[in-house]
């Protein structure tokens, strides 16, 4: 999960590999399961947690590049359910579907165009969480990613998590997290967690300091960890271990 990706498969079904700069091959990918204590048929579960350009690009470079071993590791994203596209967005995405023979192709295989030529004649809402299983994230349209499996129950995406990637702005990351506390409260173990977040909070008492997202995510989770970084395609990336 360290390094540039060399491409992003449009067309990408999310079923095979595509080679990725300092990529895992599945050598690699048990190696890493066994790191994590997994046995056979239990599933490496990596999550990402918020669905803005940043993350939903981040989770769909690792479902197009491991959603093939599916027996061996699962990838699923949160988002808050609820966001509706509107009426010019819709529109705007019909022909963005139209323009790419690939992404049409897939959707028809999937069963999934009608729905957007309803969206474009207004006879649909279409919602933010359903067009993201299909590729389409609401703030980079122009875009088509693999599809994904999207959660909107934050409780279901995360409980269960091996790996946490943190896509959420840091505004919005110590609310999350204090959510998400709640749901580990019985876990033996802590999850991985990767902080994809960028900004910073500052803190006034008892002394002027800055607050990292990955110290946020610290105090809110209640894990007490040490800070790794990991430069990730030009950006800091916080490694919580």
């Amino acid at each position: 999960m360290v390094g540039a990706a060399e491409g992003l498969s449009d067309g990408s079904n999310g079923l095979t590999p595509i080679n990725v700069a300092n990529g895992l091959s599945e050598e690699k990918i048990d190696e890493i399961r066994r790191l994590f204590g997994k046995s056979e048929g239990d599933p490496l579960r990596i999550v990402g947690v918020g669905a803005g350009a940043w993350g939903s690009v981040f989770a769909a470079m690792l479902q197009d590049a491991y959603g093939g071993f599916r027996d061996k590791v699962q990838i699923r994203i949160w988002r808050r359910a609820g966001r509706s596209v509107d009426r010019a967005t819709a529109e705007h995405l019909f022909e963005v579907i139209n323009s790419r023979e690939e992404v049409l192709r897939r959707l028809l295989r999937r069963c999934a165009y009608l729905k957007y030529v309803e969206g474009r004649l207004g006879d649909r809402i279409l919602y933010a969480d359903e067009i993201l299983k299909d590729g389409f994230c609401l703030n980079m349209i122009d875009t088509p990613l693999c599809p994904m499996k999207v959660v909107t129950n934050l409780q279901e995406a995360v409980w269960d998590a091996d790996v946490v990637i943190n896509g959420l702005p840091s505004t919005e990351t110590r609310e999350v997290f204090e959510k998400i506390s709640r749901y580990w409260k019985e876990r033996i173990s802590a999850p991985v967690i990767i902080s994809l977040a960028k900004g910073i909070e500052a803190e006034l008492e008892p002394e002027p300091r800055i607050v990292t997202p990955t110290q946020m995510i610290n105090r809110a989770s209640k894990i007490a960890s040490s800070i790794h970084y990991v430069v990730y395609d030009d950006y800091v990336v916080e490694l919580s271990l």
